[in-house]
């Protein structure tokens, strides 16, 4: 029987501890930066509770060992973490030096307060910076993320969740179906899976008011939408989004468990380990459970793939989290070498391998060595991969992300029910376009 109160922190965890590697893995000759500069210096940081923060704390001892900086960390659960940031950072005495940044939620709101420090200067210069941290070994959705309009980079970009097509293999052979490759071939697929007499469905999502925005807008990108015009208006009640939504109502209404208008994650992957529905978008992060014998019916069952393409393109809708240093920080330099630390290529890897988080930079998903340690299927390793070069911002970059994600997710689970998704659309539109237009004005 499976315990269906898996908590997020257990999900994303992990399995196996990476074994140690060096920082940088560089040749001899290379330049190192002068980590011993600013030994003695005392770094607090601020993390939400996680896989991320777990695998600093774990390890902080090696960084004191090369730089001399001692370090203070605190994990605080994600919501609690966030509110707490924006007090102190509003105060303009934070009490810490770094912080652990969720780019889909508070990417513009610390821009626009500028209330993170520009390391744009602190990357080209060879006493603070390593050789091999390079802006180009970031995605470009990382550096999306880290760069503010003006192209300074706020952040080091440190973890990130793209979307992927999750599928029973077994489900698959047993009734002759084929991957699909677009979303048409999916809904076929999905029909040709559901059989409510066994209680099989061909695909599971969340369904639920908020949390269903993640598998939406992946739909939404598919289809051809963008989520603001050039004057940073809402974009999501057009012919796009009606299409998206169409698509999401047909999903979860004919193809779906009963009840996946109340599903997130934890319940959407629940049918999923249970052999009870054969296909499941969501983000990479998800695949320790799946592959855990202790939490999953579907062991050595699991297909990795992109999420299927749509008639205007194929996109994996991304999130991530980075690490920032406080604008008003009197140990920037410091919190710099911890941050680039953070980022390191050894530190990515253990982060991989353990399976609690994929690194933005490319030199550790494309390092021959690394992959080898990675204890997940290499069709994930390979679907992670993939989804980098067609990864897109799964939500707009904006202060009201919580409004935003309320209000558009109340109409698409609305038509859940039964409502006509382009009424739906609209309601919303008008109710969150003056609440944007207020954020920016503020």
């Amino acid at each position: 029987m499976i315990d269906h109160r898996i908590s997020r922190r257990a999900v994303l965890a992990g399995s196996a501890a990476a074994g140690a590697l060096t920082f940088s893995g560089l040749p001899a000759q290379a330049a190192e930066p002068q980590w011993k500069k600013y030994a003695g210096t005392k770094l607090e940081v601020i993390l939400a509770k996680g896989p991320r923060g777990d695998n600093l704390q774990k390890n902080i001892k090696e960084f004191t060992e090369l730089t001399g900086i001692e370090v203070e960390s605190e994990q605080i659960p994600e919501q609690q973490q966030r509110q707490k940031a924006v007090i102190e950072l509003a105060s303009g005495k934070p009490s810490f030096d770094v912080i652990h940044v969720s780019y889909h939620v508070q990417k513009r709101q610390f821009e626009k307060a500028g209330w993170l420090a520009d390391i744009s200067g602190y990357m080209k210069d060879p006493t603070l910076t390593a050789p091999d941290l390079l802006e180009s070994d970031f995605s470009a959705a990382g550096l999306q993320y880290a760069k503010n309009d003006k192209g300074q980079m706020l952040s080091l970009p440190w973890s990130v969740d793209y979307f992927i097509l999750y599928y029973n293999k077994e489900m698959f052979q047993k009734k002759g179906v084929a991957v699909p490759k677009t979303l048409d071939e999916m809904v076929e697929a999905a029909e040709k899976l559901t059989d409510p007499k066994e209680g099989t469905f061909g695909f599971v999502g969340r369904g639920l008011r908020n949390a269903n925005m993640t598998l939406w807008t992946n739909f939404y990108l598919d289809y051809g939408g963008e989520f603001l015009d050039a004057k940073g208006g809402i974009l999501t009640d057009g012919p796009e989004a009606i299409e998206a939504t169409k698509l999401y109502q047909k999903l979860l209404t004919k193809v779906a468990p009963p009840g996946v208008a109340g599903f997130n994650w934890m319940e959407s992957m629940a049918s999923f380990t249970q052999g009870r529905s054969a296909m499941w978008i969501d983000g990479v992060g998800w695949a320790p459970p799946l592959e855990d014998p202790n939490a999953s019916r579907i062991v050595g069952k699991v297909g990795y793939t992109l999420v299927p393409a749509g008639p205007k393109g194929q996109y994996s809708a991304t999130y991530g989290d980075g690490l920032g240093i406080a604008a008003a920080s009197k140990n920037k330099e410091a919190a710099y070498l911890l941050c680039q630390w953070a980022v390191s290529k050894a530190q990515g890897a253990r982060l991989l391998q353990a399976g609690g988080g994929v690194p933005f930079r490319n030199s550790v998903l494309n390092d021959p060595e690394v992959r080898k340690g990675v204890k997940l299927p290499q069709a994930w390793l390979q679907s992670v991969i993939d989804s980098a070069k067609i990864s897109k911002l799964g939500l707009p970059v904006i202060i009201p992300v919580a409004q935003f994600r309320d209000l558009v997710g109340a109409a698409v689970t609305a038509t859940l029910s039964g409502a006509d998704p382009a009424s739906e659309l609209k309601k919303a539109h008008e109710q969150f376009r003056p609440i944007l237009e207020r954020s920016e004005k503020a």
